[in-house]
């Protein structure tokens, strides 16, 4: 079994083709079969993961198990208590009312050492911006951006850095490495009980970097 934790760019898809030539899961990743474990939208960035372990595949894409996923959210404003209430008690979007979030403001050096985008954010040197981080367990379309934007928060980055207990780390965009046998484990036991304990894996040479921490 394969276990791959990419670190996706903006501005590529969570597929291996497109017919409009835009970038893909390809133009980073080598592997044959494997497969994104849900999405991460087009122009969203950070932790992907990709397998051919089918079963954990499901576990983890499957809103029904409620694997928490965690984002950073850069967004338009400065976050009001009002603001980060509504979010941890849930808000009506057009697709229906989010579950309770688990949501916090992020002092500006816990970002500092964030990648830079490329393109950068739109400026305006008229409206502050802010960061937040919020970790869901639904999977509404393009849900975080929806719920930022009902609180009056209007997302304008948007970068996954936890699935369960795996973090992106110190990881670069565009690159990718194999997970341990330990973070295999404890995303099975994220998933829920019912699965088998992974076989031992191999250790195997990964695309790593000396770089900046997220």
């Amino acid at each position: 079994m394969r276990y791959i934790l990419l670190n996706k760019p903006y501005e590529v898809l969570t597929q291996f083709t497109d017919e409009h030539g835009r970038a893909t899961l390809k133009d980073f990743v080598s592997v044959p079969d494997v497969y994104p474990v849900g999405r991460l939208d087009f122009d969203s960035e950070g932790l992907l993961l990709l397998t051919d372990d089918k079963q954990l595949q499901h576990r983890l894409s499957d809103p029904r198990y409620k694997v928490p996923k965690t984002y950073w959210a850069q967004v338009e404003g400065l976050p009001t208590e009002a603001a980060l209430g509504q979010l941890r008690q849930g808000v009506q979007i057009k697709d229906g009312f989010t579950l309770p979030a688990e949501v916090t403001a992020l002092p500006e050096a816990t970002t500092a050492d964030l990648w830079p985008r490329t393109p950068p954010i739109r400026y305006r040197a008229s409206i502050p911006t802010s960061w937040l981080a919020l970790t869901i367990s639904q999977g509404m379309n393009r849900q975080v951006r929806k719920m930022c934007a009902a609180v009056g928060l209007p997302c304008l980055r948007l970068v996954r850095v936890g699935l369960g207990e795996l973090a992106i780390g110190n990881l670069a965009p565009g690159k990718w490495r194999e997970l341990t046998a330990d973070e295999v484990a404890a995303l099975r036991k994220t998933a829920g009980a019912g699965l088998s304990a992974p076989a031992r894996q191999q250790a195997r040479p990964y695309n790593s970097f000396k770089g900046r921490r997220s």
